[in-house]
């Protein structure tokens, strides 16, 4: 898994806002740290986090299965552009054949799980979609039989309140092994001036 952060609104963006309420920009230091408390005051304490939704960022993702896909999907209040499988299966069309407790030539298509069980059937599934891409299937038809392991890249963008509902629901214990992962991933991917905002949202072992 990979996660790279592309985008992100600078923090005086949220400040202003924030000062525009109030017609207090006299006060503001340009995201300095007098705005960075108004932010953590107003945002984070006072709960007012309409006005975080200022906030943008814009990541990269690649390496997570179709399966964290699914849940990465319910956050709503966030955009996904996800790489094709209709267009993009044919890369497996011509690779040699996957056999079981082939664990480094199989992960370079599926995310692994650490059960062998679980892991050869991924491979078996890896498998039969290669034959059936072999036998001329229509890209269409042959993506009915993908294992839910089967990687995929998107890029993601989020506002920052979102960001927040994401975090506190994701990087918890009880959260699919796989999208925790993600949620730490994305927050240490964050700016250093902009963890205070979502420090709180994350699961502390």
């Amino acid at each position: 898994m990979e996660v790279t952060l592309l985008n992100h609104t600078p923090l005086w963006v949220c400040s202003n806002a924030i000062r525009t309420c109030w017609q207090s920009f006299d006060k503001g230091d340009n995201g300095g740290e007098i705005d960075l408390a108004l932010i953590d005051r107003v945002g984070n304490q006072l709960k007012h986090a309409s006005t975080l939704e200022h906030l943008f960022y814009n990541f990269y993702i690649k390496g997570i299965s179709r399966a964290c896909l699914q849940e990465l999907a319910r956050h709503r209040i966030a955009n996904l552009s996800v790489k094709s499988t209709r267009y993009t299966l044919k890369e497996l069309k011509n690779e040699s054949e996957f056999k079981p407790n082939d664990f480094d030539n199989a992960s370079r298509y599926i995310v692994l799980t650490s059960n062998e069980f679980v892991d050869n059937a991924s491979i078996n599934a890896l498998e039969n979609l290669r034959q059936i891409l072999n036998q001329n299937t229509s890209l269409d038809i042959a993506k009915y039989c993908l294992p839910e392991s089967y990687k995929t890249e998107l890029s993601w963008s989020i506002n920052a309140r979102s960001l927040q509902n994401f975090l506190n629901l994701r990087s918890s214990k009880s959260a699919l092994w796989e999208i925790r992962n993600l949620a730490n991933a994305i927050y240490n991917a964050l700016p250093n001036k902009h963890k205070f905002i979502f420090a709180e949202c994350v699961y502390k072992d």
